[in-house]
């Protein structure tokens, strides 16, 4: 069962994505909130495998609710996902930053979005190729504001190989494929260099990859 936190200060709202996610008999709401620091109590309380959580919101809000979930040892096994009207802009890219395992533009069609639920629980980044390249090519590529400290220097080679291939949008069965080692093994590359990198998951993955240099937007092939 996937136990999933909603968290939107619009009541409207939280009752759709609700009456969506009761109908699955394999997800299951535990909880909502109608803003970030209820978000946070009620992550510790009932320990959801996700959270839906909406950018804009009072008291605080979802960068910041992301953030502190992110913190806390003791919901590590809770996947944040951010709920957006607008897109990509930089409070998506600065929720990845934060901590979040990716994001959902509330217009989605029902199926995507019961299907991008289950994949948030399954701990795989919500980052569609195509997604990865504009969030490239509108936000990582642009100067950062401090040093990122990723440690690279402590990846072997080929767990550099796999997360440059990750932040290009590349799935575990498909790093196999370009690496010609069997899926297990990439995913064992994949994992280790985020347990070396402290990333969360893929996502910060990503995140990390376009900070520290290893790949630039211009290595990114046209079909992402």
């Amino acid at each position: 069962m996937i136990r999933v936190l909603l968290v939107d200060d619009q009541p409207l709202i939280r009752s759709g994505f609700r009456a969506l996610l009761d109908l699955e008999d394999d997800i299951e709401v535990v909880a909502e909130a109608g803003d970030g620091s209820e978000a946070l109590a009620l992550a510790r309380e009932h320990l959801p495998d996700i959270a839906l959580i909406d950018i804009q919101m009072p008291v605080v809000d979802g960068i910041e609710a992301t953030r502190r979930i992110a913190a806390d040892p003791a919901l590590a096994g809770v996947h944040v996902v951010i709920l957006t009207n607008y897109g990509l802009d930089e409070h998506v890219f600065n929720a990845l930053r934060a901590g979040a395992a990716g994001f959902l533009v509330k217009d989605i069609m029902p199926e995507d979005f019961l299907h991008a639920v289950r994949v948030a629980a399954r701990g795989d980044a919500l980052l569609a190729p195509s997604i990865t390249r504009r969030l490239i090519n509108r936000y990582v590529a642009q100067p950062l504001d401090g040093g990122t400290g990723t440690g690279l220097g402590e990846l072997t080679n080929r767990e550099r190989e796999a997360v440059a291939l990750v932040a290009r949008g590349l799935s575990n069965d498909q790093i196999a494929d370009r690496m010609v080692i069997s899926p297990l093994t990439a995913k064992t590359h994949v994992n280790r260099a985020m347990a070396k990198l402290h990333a969360r998951d893929r996502a910060q993955l990503v995140v990390l990859a376009y900070e520290s240099g290893l790949v630039v937007p211009r290595d990114s092939p046209d079909v992402l």
